[in-house]
Order: C-alpha cells, then structure tokens, then sequence
C-alpha cells in the first residue's frame, strides 16, 4: 500500500499528530489523524500571533507604543510649523466671515497642515486604524456593542478615521484633529507592553513599580492633554500661546501654584482648563490611593533585598515560622557579637506579618541599618529569591517549639530545609529540629541542633554533674565577662568574670599557648599550659581526622597541625605577651621582690587570671625543678603526703591507667555486698533496639535480657484497666529495696527523646555500684516501641501520674529520690498570653517545694524569663536586689543578664531556648555543637573523654587553690577541670536580726547575738530596712524581758499556746503528706518530719546546689558555677569540680599488666595524692 508522508510534530508546535494502525481484517491499512492543540483556523492563528505568544504580542505592543509616540511628535511639529495667516487660502468658505469680536472660531476647527506632516500622519492612522480593527475582530466575543464603546477604541477611531477620510476629501486635509489625545493610547500600550515583558523574560517588577510607572504616565498624560488643549483655544483669542507657554500654565496649575502670570483669556480654554482640573482632581487621588496601599503592603512584606547589596555585601537568612522579639534579640546579640560579623547583614524571612514589638526594635538605628525584615516563606522561589537566598552566606532555620504540635513544626521545618537546598544548593543551612527521630531528615545540613536530645542529655547530666545545664548555657553563649563586676558582692563578681570564659581554637603551630609542647603528650601540654597561662586546653584534632577529642589523655601526643580547643577569657589573638628574663640580682629587682607582691602570689598566676594579658617569667617557681610544690605537713598518723607528681612529656606504659572495661570496677572492691552481686549481673554492649534513625551508639549497662514490658511498670497492682505483672508483686517503690536514690523524670508523653535522658546514666564508664534507678513519671503511658527501647536498661521503670497528684508523687517514691526532673509538657508550650506557657508548672514545682523542701528539683521552663518566679518569696529583698541587678545587666547590654538568678545559677532551672546560641555561634565556631554533644554524652568518639564531677571533700583542702588542683589531677589521672560549682551559706538581711520561736528559752543570748549580727550588718542593709529592724529589735526585748519575769511553768504554757496558735505551715504540709501515705497504704516509718533535719542533713542537701530557705529561714546558700576560675581561687569545702576524664578504652593495654592496677569509680571523691 502507498503510504501517505506525515508532517513531523515538531513543525508545527500547535500539532501533533497521531498515527492508529488498526487490526484484524484492516491490518495492512493505516489511517493519519491530525489533532490541533488549538483551532485550526485563520482567526486563531492570528490571535495567536497577535494576543496569545508571548514574544510576538511583545514585539506588537512595542510597535503600537511607538506609533502613539510617533502621532504625538507630529502634532508638534504641526503646532510648531503652524502659520494661521495661511488659513484664508487653504479653507472651505474663507470668504465667509465666521469671527465674532472675541473668538475666531475659524482658528479652533482648521489649522494649517503641512503636506509632508499630512502624509505621515495619514499613513501612521491607516496603520493605526488596521491594527485596531484587527484587535478588535480577534477580541470579539459576541458583544459588538461592549467592543465598540470602549474609550480606547473611541480614541482610535477619532485620531485615525478622520485622516482616512482626508485621503478621498482633500479640502478637509486641514481640518483640526485631537492627535495629542494619542498620549493616552500610548500610556494604554506601555501598561500592556510590561505585562508582555514580564512575561517573555520570566522576571516580574514590584507592584510597587508598575503603580508609580501608571501614575507618572497619568501625571504626563494630563499635562501633555492641558498643554495642547490650552495651546490650540487660545489661539482664537486676541493673544495666541506658545507650547511652552501652555507647559508652564499647566505645571503651575497642576501643582497649585498659580502664579497668575499666564492665563487662558476666552471661555473655551478656560473651560478645558475646569475639565482638566477636575479629571485631575478624580484620577490621580485614586492613583496616589493605590500607591500608598502598595507601600504600605510593602513596608509589611519588606519588599526586595538589593542585588547589588548581595553581590558586594554579606548577608545571612534567618527563615523563621513566627517571629518573638526573645528569638530576635537573641538571635542578633550573639550573631552581632563577634568582630567577624559586624559587617554581615541580617535578612529575616517570615511569612507572618511583622510585630509590633519587633517592627519597634527593627526601627533602631543598631539594628535599621543591618537587619531587613522580608515577608515571604521559604517555600517560594520568589521569596527566596526576594531574599538573595543564592547570595547568602549562611541560612538558619529555626522551629516554632511554641507549637502545640511538635510534630508538625518539625514538617514545617524539613520542608524549609528542603526547599532552601533546592534553591540555593552551596548556601550552608543551620537547622534547629524538635524531635529526634525527624533528624535524619535534614542530615545534609551543615549543622544540626535537635533540640530534645540536648535538652534531655543536659537534664540527665544535672543529676550526676550539678548544674551542668549552667555550665553548657554559659560556654555557648557570648560575653566579655564584665557581668556583675560593679556589684558589691564577692561571689557575683567572681560569677560574672567567669561567665567570659568561651572555648576557642587554634592551630598548635601557629599558637604561643601550645606550640612549645609539640611532640609532647596531650596531658603535659595542658598542666603547662594552664600553669604558665591560666588556659584550659579541653581537646584536640587531628588533620587528617574530623573528629574531636577532649581530653584524649597522655597517650595523644601533640603534632604541629592539630587544633587544639581551650577555655579561655578571650582568644590568643587577643592576648598580648610579655617575656621578662631574671635579671642578675646586682641590677634592678631580683626574682624574689617578683614573688612577694602585696597579694603572697605568683604573678604570673594574678596576670593569667585576667585573660587578655599573660606574662611569662622564667623560673617563677620558689622550688628547684618549677614542678613539684612543697609537700605539706606530716597528718595525724604521722605519714607524710606526697606532693604533685611531675607529668612525663612522652607518657609510658607504666603511667597509665590501665583497666578492663569488660569487668567493672567496683568488682575489685574487697568485700560484695548484696548490691554488688546484684550488679554483677548487668552486662556492658550497645543497646539492641535505637527507638530512632540517627541516635549515636553508646556503650552501656545493660540487662543480660530484656525485661519483660510489664515488669517495666512500677506500681504493680492489678486494677480493672491494669493487670498486674506475673513477674514482679511491688506496689511502689519502697518495696523493691533501692539500695541508691532514685531519679523521677516527669514528662507529658513516652517521646524518643528520653531515650537521650536514659543513656547518659547508663553508659559504660558509670561505675555499676552507683547507678540510680529512673522512674518515669508520665501523663500518657508509653507506646510498645518505646518500652521495647528501654528494655534493656537496667533499673528503668514508669508509672502513670502527674506532679501535681501527691499520690502519684508518694506511689513512684519522691520521698527516696535525690533528684525530680520536671520536663516542659508539650500541651502547654503555647498560651493565649505569652509567657504563660508555664504557668502550671512553676505553681505545680513551688508546691513540691513546700511539699518535700529537701528534694532536689529540677525544672525546665519554656521561657527564660519565668525563671524570677522559681522559689519565690513576696517578700525576699535580696531577690528583688536580684532583679534590680539584672534590669541594669539588660540596660547594659548584656547576653547573660538572666545568670544571677539564684535557681539558674545553682543549676535548678533550664530553658532550651537559651540553647539558641549554640546555633548562633556555630557561624563563627563550627566546632561548638560537637563539643557540646561530646560534654552531654550524646555522641561517643573512641579515644574521647566525658564529662563527671568530684566533690571536694574536708581532706582534699590541703591542695588549696585551683590551679593547684589542676596540677594534681593532670599528674595522678590525666583528669582536666574546666570548672568548680560552688555553694556558699549566704544570710540575707532580714533574716540577720530575726528571733526563733523554739529558742525562747536563750531569749537573752538570742537578743544578745541578734544585737552583734545588727551591728556587723552593713549601713546600706539597716537603711533598707528599718522598719523591720525596728520590730524585730522590739520583738527582741519584749521577749526577753518575759523570760526574765517569767517561771519556767509559765514559759512551757506560752510555748504550747503558741504552737498551737501558731502551728507553722511546714508541720501543716508534713502531716497532710503522712496521712496520703497512711490512705495509701504506704510505710511512714521512712518519712522523717523535714522540721527535725539535723545540721549534717541540711548541709548534705546544701552540697547538692538546693536552696535551704524552706528548712530554716535563718540559712540560706547561694549555688554558681565557676568556669576556669583564676589559678589562685582559694578551694572551699563541698565544691564541686567539673572534670573530663579521659576515656577508659584508651587505656585498655594491648597485654595485661603485671600489677593489677585499679582504675577509679566515675563519681567516687578521689584522693588528691
């Protein structure tokens, strides 16, 4: 069969074209059939050509454009070739008299046309007129009447017919025509002209734009229209006007001058002149409406971040789901910190409108010039590209944790990521997640933060290392450490100068810390280095490897290229040196005046304290070798202790610590007891089952098998919703015998991110003995996949119940518990007002407070600033002399202005969000979220050390400063202090010179002591006080008198009259917890009255950082944390030092050692030696 030739699709972009061959009896046969996209007709072709393809429409308007130009400019030059004496000759009926005595109407209707200028305009009409008529066809949808009366088409027509006309009628060739009314087509073609432009080259202009264009074009038109109208009336009248004479009067009318110089003089123009002010006055205050919409809908958004800016300047993105001013000043006071980002500029993507607050804050010059607020979502390639999203150096992303659904936001927050990757791919992403297990969703981001994994692993260190989440909080964020130097107390001095303390890095070779302990193992450089410099080297890392080490111990010897990390008051690059060698002692000052300055200290350990100065004097030491100090006196028994021992440049295998990880610790212990066997059972591996993708494994305690799920219930007591355990008959915790104190978690819900909470304080290098068993206390019970997560642990359980249920708290054992961890409830993140969020939980955690006052509580809120109201006391004056420091710590620009809190500063409350930071200062500090994650334990790295703490005990004073103890930990275990925390008894003012009730017996040495503590007391705290000083002063004498008076018959009858009267509020809430026990069927025997507490009792929970003002009001303490204290900062009793402690799988020997070396227990009190 002849087979007819098809014409290929891709001829015709309109056509395409199908080819059906057909089966069965006809299937030598095929048919072509040809399908049109559109109509195959002439009409649309031409519409296609004309209205619908971009490029051709484009190339079209622009050619309607010019032709309107084109008439305008001819009728000017008509008007200015234009000769009225030549009218006579030229006219139909100039024979005929047509003037009046004022108008020459002659003049109005007819001008004088030359033929060249008659020729051109003839051709542009008849071009005009075609186009027009043709547009109009294409355009035509069934309404003729709707087509021919629009005032465009009108125009048209009244320029262009009338020219048409001339050609078949020459005695009308000078007959007067409106041609400068073509302005208005022109302006008509422009408008369209942009919307074709906007389309062919895919770009799209502000509306801001296209509105000013219109009203320019308006503004032009009206004045070209008066101009030209006014030019031809007037010159019916006596006095003719030049163009520029009808320019002028139009621009003076319009901007409502009205010189008076030039005015029209007959009735025609001077009605024109009405007309024209009066369409003026109806258009452009529509025009000028639109504008000011359009401005105002760009001062919303924001409008456009400059192309050139972005090409010539630096910029950041912050993309944000809503914008609080706490996350703005948070966000620009730690990025703005740094001197490497002072020029960068700050671009904030929102897609909410702006805040009042915040607007007001954007409007201050520190921040007008450097920050500009888009409103836009990150989801939109045009906001992006509104923000120079491809230009910027970095972008954060940050969650809405206010959310009610975390969930949620995380979507919202991977969706972001996504879409910024996708437009800007080289742009690095700073990425803050909620939840753990939507982590591995933005794994590609250069830096992550979730924030549930820091916040649980920070609560979960808390428990173990008091006031960890201080310590974290104060290193992540930026501060020159001159917080609190103007205060009149020591300790907020001391407090606030150590907040400076940051970690920095640098290169050993290019270092005047380090570069001289090249070659030399980790250990040494660090006891020299902070001995020489007061700097606290913390890790290292290698060149060729990405990880960090802290403290990888002495087998880790030093090379030219490592980095090494340190803790200092400021970077080496600020510090300035200044070597002094000894001089002969025959000229000048010998060493020994250098020694003994007024202070008794080296001073090379005063100058190193200071951070930004560090002197070196050769030989400093009083002793010989520079290293050992002098041993101290011989103790009770006689034996003499040994002094610090010298740290070996090139550590040996006889100096390190060898220990078998397989086998803990606490099994070389002499004597087993029952707990000991019971730990024995536990086995040491990587926990089986992750509950989500990207948890880091970690080396654990873990049970031989997994506890069966109903096992893993606490209260085991069979109900109708609940049936009890097979295995295990305990109804609370009292009965299964804890041989330590327990640690209660209360939590909304079972999330992924307890399982950070758990791990911590069942990893390896915890020593088996010591471990506390976990109780969760949850509102919703756990989920199978989370209890089969946990199963494997050893000593975890949970229950049911709130903290705000007493019998929840007394069933899950609050009475043996050391620490209770309140976990921020999801539910209540977001409030109708804000900082309301917490409401419930600070009411909720004051009344466990009072409820159980030596409980070691510790909260997390989701505002910092709710932190004023944990443990609060209406009528504490010195926490209003608090706040009153932290109003002038803000005014003075402070990070850090929340840091003298006293439950913030003792460790007992957190806030994620001052976590922030740490996102914040990895633009500058790339390496502070793997440092942080390794201090929390949430990532392992072979070879790298953890966190832990030692209490300093009555025996370990003999060691007396820091610097020393810094020494002698280096030298005997390789340990590096970053830190001590702190607790001092601390008496407020009123409470100097108040009288106890119990002691009415001593009312005379009371008043007697009462009177010297008056007297001791500053004059500032008696003027802030006088009334109370006053009463308590009279109280005093009263009381003393009727003792004197009084019989000791008569003094037990007051005393009974007054506890009955005046039965005090503690002994109230302690009888209504032993009858909740008794109702319950608990055991009281346990429950000691907290108003009996011995002082050895109230002392032992001062150690844990609480504040004892509940127990007796006449004590007090005040807890904070020390960050590399100066060198000679004087050791007190029960301080707490923060040590990395290098890891044992370092020193695993390769053979075993011929003595059986034991290696210490995590958090057992180690001898100085």
């Amino acid at each position: 069969m002849e087979q007819k030739n098809a014409v290929p699709s891709w001829v015709n972009p309109a056509l395409v074209n199908w080819r059906l061959d057909s089966f069965g009896s006809d299937a030598g046969q095929r048919v072509h059939v040809e399908f049109y996209v559109d109509e195959n007709t002439f009409k649309e072709r031409l519409k296609l050509f004309f209205i619908k393809n971009q490029r051709s429409s484009l190339r079209i308007r622009i050619f309607n454009f010019c032709l309107k130009l084109l008439t305008c400019v001819l009728y000017i030059i008509r008007v200015m070739t234009d000769n009225p004496a030549q009218l006579r000759h030229t006219c139909v009926n100039c024979n005929s008299t047509t003037q009046t005595n004022e108008i020459n109407w002659e003049l109005i209707f007819w001008v004088d046309r030359k033929v060249p200028v008659w020729a051109i305009q003839v051709i542009v009409a008849s071009i005009s007129f075609m186009e027009a008529m043709l547009l109009t066809y294409l355009s035509y949808k069934g309404n003729i009447w709707e087509q021919i009366f629009q005032v465009s088409f009108l125009l048209e027509m009244l320029n262009t017919l009338p020219f048409i006309i001339t050609i078949f009628w020459p005695p009308l060739r000078n007959l007067f025509i409106p041609v400068f009314l073509n302005c208005w087509l022109a302006k008509c073609a422009l408008e369209s002209m942009i919307n074709d432009l906007h389309r062919a080259i895919q770009r799209t202009h502000s509306a801001m734009f296209n509105q000013v264009l219109i009203l320019i074009c308006t503004l032009l038109c009206l004045v070209f229209t008066g101009t030209c109208g006014i030019q031809h009336l007037e010159r019916a009248g006596k006095k003719s006007l030049s163009l520029f004479n009808a320019l002028y009067f139009c621009i003076v009318t319009f901007s409502t001058v009205g010189f008076g110089d030039v005015t029209p003089q007959i009735w025609p123009s001077q009605l024109l002149v009405v007309v024209m002010i009066c369409v003026a006055l109806v258009v452009l205050p529509l025009q000028f409406e639109e504008l000011i919409y359009l401005w105002m809908e760009r001062q919303k958004s924001g409008g456009n971040y400059s192309r050139h800016r972005a090409q010539t300047e630096r910029h950041v993105v912050l993309c944000v789901s809503t914008l609080k001013i706490d996350l703005l000043m948070d966000f620009l006071n730690e990025f703005y910190a740094h001197p490497h980002t002072q020029d960068y500029y700050v671009v904030i993507l929102c897609p909410c409108e702006v805040d009042v607050q915040v607007r007001r804050i954007l409007q201050i010059p520190l921040w007008s010039q450097r920050v500009i607020y888009l409103q836009g979502s990150a989801l939109k390639n045009q906001d992006l590209l509104r923000a120079k999203m491809d230009d910027a150096e970095a972008c954060f992303i940050l969650s809405s944790r206010n959310e009610a659904d975390r969930m949620a936001a995380d979507h919202q927050t991977i969706l972001r990521a996504w879409a910024v990757k996708d437009f800007a791919p080289n742009c690095p992403l700073y990425v803050q997640i909620l939840k753990p297990e939507n982590k591995f969703h933005v794994k590609f981001a250069d830096h992550v933060v979730c924030e549930e994994e820091f916040k649980y692993a920070m609560l979960a260190l808390n428990c173990l290392c008091p006031a960890t989440s201080t310590l974290i909080t104060l290193l992540v964020h930026t501060s020159r450490g001159q917080e609190g130097q103007q205060s009149p107390e020591q300790w907020q001095r001391m407090y606030g100068r150590c907040s400076g303390n940051e970690v920095y890095h640098i290169r050993l070779g290019d270092s005047m810390f380090f570069r001289e302990y090249n070659s030399k193992s980790f250990t040494y450089a660090a006891f020299h280095a902070h001995k020489k410099y007061g700097v606290c080297m913390i890790g290292v890392k290698r060149e060729d490897n990405k990880s960090i080490l802290l403290n990888p111990g002495p087998r880790h010897i030093m090379s030219a290229s490592d980095t090494c990390y340190y803790i200092n008051i400021t970077k080496e690059e600020n510090s300035a040196f200044i070597f002094r060698q000894e001089e002969d002692q025959g000229k000048g000052r010998g060493h020994c005046d250098i020694l003994n300055s007024p202070s008794g200290l080296p001073v090379h350990s005063i100058i190193a304290s200071m951070g930004t100065v560090a002197m070196d004097f050769q030989n400093t030491s009083p002793t010989e070798s520079g290293i050992k100090l002098a041993p101290p006196l011989e103790n009770e028994q006689g034996s003499r202790r040994p002094s610090i021992a010298p740290v070996l440049e090139i550590a040996d295998s006889a100096s390190l610590l060898p220990c078998d990880l397989l086998s803990d610790q606490s099994e070389d212990e002499a004597g087993h007891s029952d707990e000991d066997v019971t730990a024995n059972e536990f086995v040491k591996g990587y926990p089986p089952n992750s509950p989500y993708i990207g948890s880091s494994p970690t080396l654990c305690h873990l049970l031989p098998q997994k506890a069966p799920f109903c096992c893993l219930r606490l209260d085991q007591v069979s109900t109708s919703f609940h049936k009890g355990c097979e295995h295990v008959t305990f109804e609370d915790a009292k009965a299964y015998g804890f041989k330590n104190k327990l640690i209660i978690v209360s939590a909304e819900t079972a999330g992924n991110g307890l399982y950070n909470f758990i791990v911590p304080l069942r990893a390896y290098y915890r020593p088996r003995r010591e471990l506390n068993p976990i109780v969760l206390l949850l509102d919703n019970l756990p989920d199978d996949h989370f209890l089969e997560a946990i199963s494997c642990f050893p000593m975890v359980y949970y229950m049911g119940g709130t903290i705000d249920n007493l019998d929840s708290l007394l069933q899950c054992g609050v009475l043996y518990a050391d620490n209770l961890v309140v976990v921020d409830k999801e539910s209540t993140m977001s409030a109708e007002e804000d900082y309301m969020a917490d409401a419930k939980t600070i009411v909720n955690v004051q009344t466990m407070f009072r409820l159980f006052p030596s409980l070691s509580i510790i909260t997390e809120l989701t505002h910092p600033s709710n932190m004023r109201f944990m443990q609060f006391r209406a009528k504490d004056c010195y926490s209003l002399a608090l706040s009153k420091l932290e109003k002038k710590e803000r005014d003075k620009g402070s990070n850090l202005a929340f840091m003298f809190r006293l439950p913030f500063a003792a460790g007992r409350v957190f806030s994620i969000s001052m976590l922030d930071t740490l996102l914040y200062q990895c633009f500058v500090k790339d390496y502070m979220i793997p440092i942080a994650r390794l201090l929390l334990g949430l990532d392992t790295t072979p070879g790298s050390g953890y966190l832990c703490a030692m209490h300093v005990c009555e025996a370990d004073l003999w060691i007396r400063t820091y610097g020393r103890l810094f020494q002698k930990f280096c030298s005997s275990s390789s340990e590096i202090p970053i830190g001590i925390y702190r607790t001092e008894s601390h008496a407020p003012p009123e409470f100097q010179g108040s009288v106890s009730i119990e002691g009415l017996n001593d009312t005379r040495e009371k008043g007697e002591e009462s009177k010297i503590l008056t007297r001791s007391s500053s004059s500032s705290d008696q003027s802030d006080h006088p009334l109370l000083r006053k009463k308590s002063m009279y109280w005093t004498r009263r009381l003393s008198r009727r003792s004197v008076k009084r019989s000791d018959s008569s003094l037990s009858s007051i005393q009974q009259r007054l506890g009955v009267l005046r039965r005090s509020e503690r002994e109230e809430l302690t009888e209504l917890v032993r009858n909740r026990m008794q109702h319950l069927g608990l055991h009281t025997a346990g429950y000691k009255d907290v108003t009996n507490l011995t002082a050895s009792d109230v002392m032992n929970r001062v150690n844990l950082g609480y504040l004892q003002d509940e127990l007796n009001d006449q004590q007090n303490s005040i807890s904070y944390v020390l960050i590399n204290p100066a060198p000679d900062t004087l050791l007190q009793l029960n301080d707490v030092v923060f040590l990395i402690r290098p890891d044992p799988l370092a020193h695993v020997p390769e053979a075993p050692p011929v003595q059986n070396r034991r290696c210490r227990s995590t958090t057992d009190t180690p001898e100085l030696n």
